[in-house]
């Protein structure tokens, strides 16, 4: 039940807003760096969609903006650009945790370690409730709409419990811009033992609980 309401929370913020997000702060903790990972990706992280024209990285059409206030519009995730049919592949490893339509669009919603939770909209689920992917691996294809960016784009956000965070932060920077790989702030994802540290603040925003639940 709680998964379908975070699910549900998740689309109608996508679709411009109707659940109000409360704004909240989150105390950073210590970071480790990550070994440098190839530009390609490596075994635990993958982007969600294939880079267009031959490029390293698919195109982000909209960032992650989270609101200043409660009652103010934002973007509790990232808009990458993708056509109908694209193959939407797991950005790290999990367990299915929603599969299905909500607001008559497709959503997959994968559980990671940690608390957090990937989802994916529009999308028709090639996967079912309960089984484990890993990164990269596809779990469905981009559905022919409809969307709210100007052509296709697959809307990717990532929560844990009911915080919004920006998505981009699972993967390293080697990955984001070429450079040497850090991960950004993002909490309970594993890392690898013996790292250093590094310390950085992530921006968020939180969703209304609908319910007693």
């Amino acid at each position: 039940m709680r998964t379908y309401v975070a699910v549900v929370l998740t689309v109608l913020t996508w679709l411009g807003g109707l659940a109000r997000p409360v704004e909240a702060s989150v105390r950073m903790s210590v970071v480790p760096v990550v070994p440098v990972v190839p530009a390609g990706g490596g075994p635990d992280r993958a982007w969600p969609v294939a880079p267009g024209d031959g490029g390293r990285r698919p195109v982000v059409e909209r960032g992650f903006d989270p609101p200043a206030v409660p009652w103010a519009r934002g973007h509790r995730g990232v808009d990458l650009r993708a056509g109908p049919g694209a193959p939407v592949r797991a950005a790290a490893p999990g367990r299915v945790s929603y599969a299905g339509r909500v607001a008559g669009r497709g959503v997959v919603a994968i559980e990671l370690d940690g608390g957090l939770r990937i989802t994916y909209q529009p999308v028709r689920a090639s996967v079912a409730v309960g089984d484990e992917v890993g990164a990269g691996q596809v779990v469905g294809a981009l559905d022919a709409g409809p969307w709210h960016c100007r052509d296709g784009c697959l809307h990717w956000g990532l929560l844990r419990g009911d915080v919004y965070l920006d998505p981009l932060s699972l993967l390293p920077l080697a990955m984001l811009r070429g450079g040497p790989s850090r991960l950004l702030p993002v909490f309970g994802v594993p890392l690898p033992e013996g790292a250093d540290g590094v310390v950085a603040s992530p921006r968020v925003s939180r969703a209304p609980r609908a319910g007693p639940w």
